[in-house]
């Protein structure tokens, strides 16, 4: 249904790194949400009023919690697509995470509810009836929960949608919690005691724990998380493509919502190769990220001398020095500054945020073990981190 109504309704649909685009898909599957969990709580408090059963009532305010969750991403949605102001420079798209850590937070109160409605009908336990149609009902229920899933799912991942796939994993929850209530109703009438508000227990434990998982998911890209991977190896792959770059390092990526990204890093080229030719090779480098990517990139360029031959045995050392103290550490923008009384070495290394020492510590194990090399070579060198998750 979705792929039908996105045919019909959405404009050059498979271009979902296109802002208008994504919103489209945001705002068709929240308006599709809304329809069918009003319909579902409608269904839902009609059974549990008649049977009196709580885990089903409890069940279907959920849905209504649902309804209002996909208005909130809606509106996430739509605010992420205001344009940049002066205020808001980059755009305002991290409303759209703003928008699902706010339907993260609504599933958590919704579990607390329910947990307190079954607890008080554990505690004061009633007969509970359930006709054919209240099987029906919950049956139907679970079908739709899973398709709402489904889809979500599908669209989240199309459109890279941190809300959208909050909204997938509360739509499973659902249909796990409406499952049980189902499997409960079927077999209460052979049971001794009432079991309606150890179901409703269940169900609201399921929804906390989905809540949960989806704040942890959609506070993250708030906080400031690793560049997807793929994505990074994209951007090495395009950069490297071109003869003239012989590295890349310091690759940063500034989020601010889905399809809004800017990069900064910086590449290596021969410390021979003319500063014209070396700067339009880094604008094209800059317009090619731009066009393939949907990203703003700001390129430094470092120089490197890759033919001094007393600079390269210089540079294998420090580099067998600094792999020997952590395996994964390196280095780049190696230089040779030589004086009368001594030859300082410029260097950075990328220190992994696990490392076992202390940026420091590290240093001061460089420069002792090049001592010990040659006592003339002094190391000025700065400590970096990769900060594109590598």
């Amino acid at each position: 249904m979705i792929k039908l109504l996105s045919a019909i309704f959405i404009k050059n649909r498979e271009n979902t790194s296109d802002p208008a685009v994504r919103t489209a898909y945001g705002t068709l599957c929240s308006l599709f949400g809304i329809f069918l969990n009003l319909l579902l709580f409608a269904g839902k408090l009609t059974c549990g009023l008649v049977s009196g059963s709580i885990a089903i009532t409890a069940d279907s305010f959920n849905n209504l919690a649902d309804a209002g969750s996909s208005v909130v991403t809606l509106f996430g949605f739509r605010l992420a697509n205001m344009k940049p102001d002066p205020e808001h420079p980059f755009g305002h798209g991290r409303f759209e995470y703003i928008s699902g850590l706010i339907v993260s937070f609504a599933i958590i109160l919704m579990g607390f509810e329910l947990a307190k409605s079954s607890l008080s009908s554990i505690l004061t336990p009633k007969n509970i009836e359930f006709s054919t149609l209240s099987l029906i009902i919950l049956g139907v229920s679970v079908a739709v929960k899973l398709y709402m899933a489904f889809y979500n799912r599908i669209v989240g991942r199309k459109i890279s949608s941190a809300a959208m796939t909050a909204t997938a994993k509360d739509s499973l929850s659902d249909a796990v919690s409406t499952g049980v209530i189902l499997i409960i109703a079927i077999v209460s009438p052979y049971l001794p005691f009432s079991v309606d508000g150890w179901a409703g227990l269940v169900v609201s434990l399921l929804i906390l724990w989905t809540g949960i998982g989806s704040v942890r998911d959609t506070i993250s890209p708030l906080l400031g998380q690793s560049p997807d991977k793929k994505f990074v190896s994209d951007i090495e792959k395009l950069v490297m493509s071109y003869p003239d770059v012989s590295g890349i390092h310091d690759l940063v990526v500034h989020d601010y919502g889905p399809g809004r990204l800017m990069i900064t890093l910086h590449v290596e080229v021969p410390v021979t190769m003319d500063i014209n030719a070396a700067h339009d090779m880094i604008d094209n480098i800059e317009v090619h990220l731009s066009r393939e990517l949907n990203c703003h990139a700001v390129i430094h360029m470092d120089p490197v001398d890759y033919d001094d031959p007393k600079t390269v045995e210089l540079r294998m050392k420090v580099t067998e020095i600094v792999k020997g103290l952590c395996g994964n550490a390196s280095t780049h923008d190696f230089r040779v500054v030589y004086g009368n009384t001594h030859t300082n070495l410029v260097f950075d290394v990328l220190l992994p945020f696990d490392a076992d020492m202390r940026d420091e510590e590290f240093v001061l194990k460089i420069q002792k073990r090049v001592k010990a090399y040659d006592e003339k070579l002094n190391c000025v060198i700065q400590i970096d981190k990769d900060y594109s998750g590598h």
